[in-house]
């Protein structure tokens, strides 16, 4: 059963890793999705692998959600192609450790404004056309890293925190237009995002996968229930000491 056909989604960062899985999961279930990533290289190779799957239809558009106009041409490029939007996931995400005093302004500016500032940017720019739909799903997609702060990832720590503000306050301003909105925290993924290699060593952690069954649960969830905070981590770390 697809129980997200008709519906239409924007799924960020949708060409690797967690963000790969949600859509693939979203097509699953029926849902139309139109994904972005910062290169058109990226794009296109996703959009080639997951039109061999079964379900809804995909497309993609290369997409910066530091830059508010590229996001409201993607917004607009999902409109045009698929009649509206009920469904945001955030997942676009950068990272980078280094000591405050040595953390690059770069750094500091991409982490902030990928995690964070992107998220405000697509959530702007979506609301307006979930609002003419009747209603639509948020869901972004944050970290553990947003509750545990640990040493050399001062602006990834912060990017996390105010994820979780940016998410609980959005969600008392658009609950009565029928929007629902959810943050995710996973814990350690099995993904190259961190920049360390992956590999067998690694098949504790969480799949990208479990990600995606969590986003799948709250979109399709009865509109009178909002999970509005999820924690999923991986059921059995490496013992410590």
């Amino acid at each position: 059963m697809e129980r997200l056909r008709g519906k239409v989604a924007v799924v960020t960062g949708g060409t690797r890793g967690i963000g790969y899985a949600i859509v693939d999961a979203l097509l699953s279930e029926g849902a139309a999705v139109c994904l972005c990533a910062r290169t058109a290289a990226d794009v296109k190779r996703a959009v080639a692998g997951l039109q061999e799957a079964p379900g809804g239809k995909v497309m993609g558009l290369p997409c910066d959600v530091r830059a508010y106009g590229q996001v409201e041409r993607l917004v607009a490029k999902a409109l045009e192609t698929f009649g509206g939007l009920d469904i945001l996931v955030n997942n676009a995400g950068a990272g980078g450790r280094a000591p405050l005093t040595e953390m690059s302004l770069e750094m500091w500016n991409e982490i902030l404004g990928t995690n964070l500032t992107g998220v405000f940017h697509c959530c702007r720019a979506a609301i307006p056309a979930m609002r003419r739909r009747g209603g639509g799903y948020i869901v972004n997609i944050g970290s553990l890293a947003g509750k545990n702060a640990f040493p050399e990832a001062t602006a990834y720590n912060a990017s996390k925190f105010g994820l979780v503000g940016l998410s609980e306050a959005l969600m008392q301003e658009v609950r009565y237009d029928g929007i629902r909105v959810s943050y995710v925290m996973p814990g350690s993924v099995h993904t190259s995002f961190t920049g360390h290699a992956v590999g067998p060593e690694a098949a504790w952690k969480l799949a990208p996968e479990d990600v995606a069954a969590v986003v799948v649960d709250l979109v399709t969830s009865d509109p009178r229930a909002l999970a509005s905070r999820v924690e999923i981590r991986p059921s059995r770390p490496p013992r410590k000491g």
